[in-house]
């Protein structure tokens, strides 16, 4: 059976994660608002905490999420946004850099085309007298 049936793994993370973000006492009445049953979000919290989401794989004992375990997720969803964001700006600054390079290269291209045109050669033909 698959538990992730309509959804794609990340949005089951960001699901699970928003979950855990609500206040106490708000989170039957957040679940009762979404497209999902509470029991498919459980399902969905035993995967996303045993690490077995994106094998689509529902684990086969697993009690309830506790504490710590909610920390290492969130810690693990940290360390994975700060290498995203890492690899976003280094990805950035090598854009800047070839577009940088893009556009002097077409400066010198450009140069080399005003140096090649030829102007027009002076006259240095000599008339022949029909004699």
């Amino acid at each position: 059976m698959s538990g992730t049936v309509g959804y794609s793994a990340e949005e089951i993370r960001d699901i699970v994660y928003e979950y855990h973000r609500q206040p106490y006492g708000t989170k039957g009445a957040w679940v009762a608002r979404q497209s999902f049953s509470a029991g498919q979000l459980k399902r969905w919290r035993s995967m996303v905490v045993a690490g077995d989401l994106d094998r689509n794989l529902v684990p086969r004992d697993h009690g309830p999420m506790n504490g710590g375990e909610f920390v290492a997720y969130e810690r693990a969803r940290a360390k994975e946004q700060v290498a995203h964001t890492k690899e976003v700006e280094r990805l950035k600054a090598r854009i800047h850099e070839l577009e940088t390079t893009n556009e002097a290269l077409g400066k010198a291209i450009g140069l080399l085309h005003e140096l090649s045109v030829h102007e027009p050669d002076e006259s240095t033909t000599t008339k022949l007298n029909n004699s």
